[in-house]
C-alpha cells in the first residue's frame, strides 16, 4: 500500500472536499481518502497498483490543480501493538 499527500488548489469548503474525496474514491485502487480545505491538502492510501496519474486526473477535471505530491509506503497501524503481527 502507499500514501500519497497531495497540494490542492482551489478547495474553499467542506462541498469542495466533498467533491474531491468522491472523485478520487471512484478510482481503481483507492482504499481511503480525506481533504481539507483549510490546509489545501488530499491524502489518499492506495494499493500499490492503483495509478497515481488517474487520482492527479480525477481531482483535476473537477476544477482543482494538484500542485505537488508525494507517495510513501503506508503500512496500517496496529492497534496498541497488538493486532495485526510484528
Amino acid at each position: 500500500m502507499k500514501k500519497m499527500v497531495m497540494g490542492v488548489d482551489g478547495m474553499r469548503c467542506g462541498m469542495c472536499e466533498t467533491h474531491v474525496n468522491d472523485a478520487v474514491r471512484k478510482v481503481n485502487g483507492v482504499v481511503r481518502v480525506k481533504s481539507s480545505a483549510a490546509r489545501n491538502v488530499t491524502e489518499v492510501v492506495a494499493e500499490d497498483g492503483a495509478d497515481e496519474k488517474e487520482i492527479v486526473k480525477a481531482i483535476s477535471e473537477l476544477g482543482y490543480r494538484v500542485m505537488a505530491y508525494k507517495s510513501e509506503p503506508y503500512e496500517r497501524k496496529k492497534l496498541f501493538g497488538i493486532f495485526g503481527g510484528r
